[in-house]
């Protein structure tokens, strides 16, 4: 750089000096290395349910959703459209338009509501499934939950080659030379907003990916939250493998953890790489540290008196200091004295000191293991204090003693001990097919979902992260078959937590629904062909049904949640001759049994269905003009709702915009005129549950003023606060 900056004083002429100083300075911002892609590929979207305007962006609604049109005139049903690109107007049905939204452009969301289950009526939390466009659907998630999400779990579009994901309403197959940078766009852009919902204090990105993107995905991760801790896992979700010529079978999937702040990652009694578990634990070690010698002793070298007859430690000895030898410690009639030493006679240490040591032997965790006539030296064992404290737990039970005083037990279950799952996760229960797809034709009999999650996967993913947060905020906004809500139930039913779940998912048909749906003349928007749209189809009556514990004919549902696999328990230990020296050797004895992997929720009936409530809306847009003039109260209500925790059923109302609502079961309160403040102040104080208080007037002061009649609430300004928001190129940020 330096020598750059020294040939460029040497030019003379200041106009090119400057010129060629800024184009050096534009080039070196150019990544050297990384990953680099096409960042600005555009990207629009259609505006579903807005009404077309004089001044709009539109687009054919069987057409490119780039090939733009800008309303100029409309009559009698029909749109007089300048068509920039052919340079040239046109005249097209209204119905045949669509009114869209570029990369960047503002958009003023509202929530429609479309159903609603409630399996809970005493409880106050809801869960919610939006219909939308997940980049738009992200614009009102940031308004919603900036910095208050735990985790986001996410199961984008593999981008397999397959026609299975669109770009600008068109699918992106493999024949597409710009099949990658349109994929890392979409979900560049996507990640940027979701990282602002996460809360940075602790939180996690989850995103699960196949072979074919984890690299580029992994690159754009490294660069877009370079704060994070990121980790990648290997899931093993098919083991019959898939069917491919001329390449290996594939049969796993790869999740990328992004941990925040301080984000944990909960200990567990399953490595996750073995569906039997891992093996049990021997309870008894030996008591002396023999890699310590004893000039490290601290303490922890002194004679351990034990009756050789009844091989019973009697009484604990006193450490002495290093010049001490072992003819110079008391000795005691009958009894053998007993030191730490190695098997070549050099003298280590014990696991102890004396006065932890004699509290060990009252309670049963230190005894008299053999003589050893070899090395000439008894040998003792002890139960280590991490299994101590599983024992005091009382998970083993109550464990008797032996005649000399020791705990009679020999192995502590592999169940019982709280592990660090490993990166490799090999799960009878993760099988995509058996619990997956199996799952949703339980529910929805005529229809086959592509590629659906095992519920159990999605469940132990999560749980590792909000295990020890009951409350916890989860978003899934690639929601597909709405499995994400399904394990947050599971989860919620396993442990009693108050886990919320928003989902987003769009409500595209398949290609093949798509071309027969056009071929009967109907378009994307009709009735006719939302209702086969993955929203509506898929997600929301699984949604529905998984609550209520039927299919979508009303039919229970067949068996429980319970996840059963073959394990292993030692037996018993059996003296077995050696072949080689003929003499009997101790030998573990294996029985296999049956073991439950998820214990809480073995009796737990698919047909009992869920304690929980969820609301589905789908979102569209409204005129910004229509909202500041109060116009659009009704359409904001879900919205406001949600952003005071979707607490209570979804409150509705009659008036398009009454003069006030206070709404204890919701928890918030809002004025919408003025005039009705000493009311609406009197009602507000009364209801201890109001945590948010919404004021609608265009005056900062007034705002202020009012506000001050609310301490310890959140007061927020409408219509300022949800405009302000909006109003902001969002996309450009």
């Amino acid at each position: 750089m330096s020598k750059f900056h020294d040939l460029l004083a040497r030019v003379a002429d200041e106009s090119v000096r400057s010129a060629l100083k800024a184009e050096y300075e534009h080039a070196t911002k150019h990544k050297k290395f990384g990953l680099v892609f096409e960042e600005h590929l555009p990207e629009c979207t259609p505006l579903w349910g807005m009404k077309i305007k004089r001044g709009m962006t539109v687009a054919r609604k069987d057409g490119d959703f780039n090939d733009v049109l800008m309303v100029r005139r409309i009559k009698d049903g029909v749109a007089t459209c300048w068509h920039a690109s052919a340079n040239k107007s046109e005249d097209v049905a209204i119905e045949d338009l669509i009114p869209i939204a570029r990369f960047g452009d503002p958009i003023y969301p509202v929530l429609t509501p479309i159903d609603a289950v409630e399996n809970a009526p005493g409880d106050k939390l809801w869960h919610t499934l939006i219909q939308a466009d997940n980049y738009h659907a992200l614009q009102l998630l940031e308004y919603l939950y900036k910095g208050k999400v735990d985790c986001i779990y996410i199961d984008p579009p593999y981008n397999t080659g397959a026609r299975d994901w669109k770009y600008n309403n068109d699918y992106v197959d493999g024949n597409d030379a710009y099949r990658h940078s349109k994929w890392l766009s979409m979900m560049q852009k996507r990640l940027r907003i979701a990282k602002k919902l996460l809360n940075p204090k602790d939180s996690v990105l989850i995103v699960t990916i196949d072979e074919k993107e984890y690299l580029h995905l992994g690159m754009l991760l490294e660069e877009m939250f370079p704060e994070a801790r990121i980790q990648m896992v290997i899931d093993i979700i098919n083991p019959g493998g898939t069917n491919r010529d001329n390449e290996f079978s594939r049969v796993e999937e790869f999740i990328f953890v992004v941990q925040f702040g301080d984000s944990n990652i909960a200990r567990t009694r399953n490595n996750m790489l073995n569906s039997k578990g891992e093996e049990d634990t021997p309870a008894w070690l030996s008591f002396n540290r023999s890699n310590n010698p004893r000039k490290g002793s601290n303490g922890q070298f002194y004679p351990i008196y034990i009756d050789p007859v009844r091989k019973q430690i009697v009484e604990i000895g006193e450490s002495m200091s290093l010049e001490t030898t072992q003819d110079m410690f008391p000795k005691k009639e009958g009894l053998v004295s007993v030191f730490p030493l190695r098997a070549n006679g050099e003298e280590s240490i014990w696991r102890a000191i004396p006065e932890t040591a004699r509290l060990w032997v009252r309670k049963g965790y230190v005894r008299v293991n053999k003589y050893e006539s070899r090395n000439n030296r008894w040998t003792l064992s002890y139960i280590p204090t991490g299994l101590q404290q599983i024992i005091e737990s009382g998970q083993v039970g109550k464990v008797p003693r032996k005649a000399d005083g020791s705990l009679d037990i020999t192995h502590i279950p592999a169940l019982l001990k709280d592990l660090n799952a490993k990166t490799v996760w090999y799960q009878k229960s993760h099988n995509a097919d058996d619990y997956g797809g199996s799952v949703i034709k339980g529910i929805i009999k005529e229809h086959s979902f592509s590629f659906p999650k095992s519920l159990y996967a999605v469940h132990d993913a999560l749980r590792f992260f909000v295990a020890n947060k009951p409350n916890a905020i989860i978003v899934d906004f690639f929601a597909g078959s709405g499995t994400t809500l399904h394990a947050v139930n599971l989860l919620n039913a396993e442990d009693g937590g108050k886990r919320q779940c928003v989902m987003v998912t769009n409500n595209e048909v398949s290609e093949a629904e798509a071309k027969s749906l056009t071929d009967q003349g109907y378009k994307p928007g009709d009735e006719e062909w939302e209702r086969f749209g993955i929203a509506r189809y898929v997600t929301w009556p699984r949604t529905v049904c998984s609550i209520e514990g039927h299919d979508v004919n009303g039919n229970a549902l067949q068996g429980s949640y319970g996840v059963e696999v073959d394990d292993y328990v030692v037996d018993e230990e059996d003296a077995v001759v050696s072949k080689a020296t003929g003499k009997p050797t101790k030998t573990k004895i294996y029985k296999k049994t049956k073991r439950q992997m998820y214990p809480a929720l073995a009796e737990l009936a698919m047909s009992e269905g869920f304690r929980a409530n969820a609301a589905f809306f789908k979102l569209d847009f409204c005129d910004k003009d229509s909202v500041s003039l109060g116009k659009q109260f009704k359409a904001l209500l879900p919205i406001l709702w949600m952003k005071s925790g979707a607490m209570g059923k979804c409150p509705k109302v009659t008036q398009q915009t009454p003069p006030m609502l206070v709404l204890p079961e919701n928890e918030f309160a809002v004025l919408t005129d003025e005039a009705s403040f000493l009311e609406f102040e009197k009602q507000v104080k009364a209801a201890a549950d109001i945590r948010d208080v919404y004021l609608v007037t265009d005056s900062n002061s007034a705002f202020k003023e009012m506000s001050l009649h609310f301490s310890g609430k959140r007061c927020i300004q409408l219509y300022r606060d949800y405009l302000d928001n909006f109003r902001i190129n969002k996309g450009m940020r």
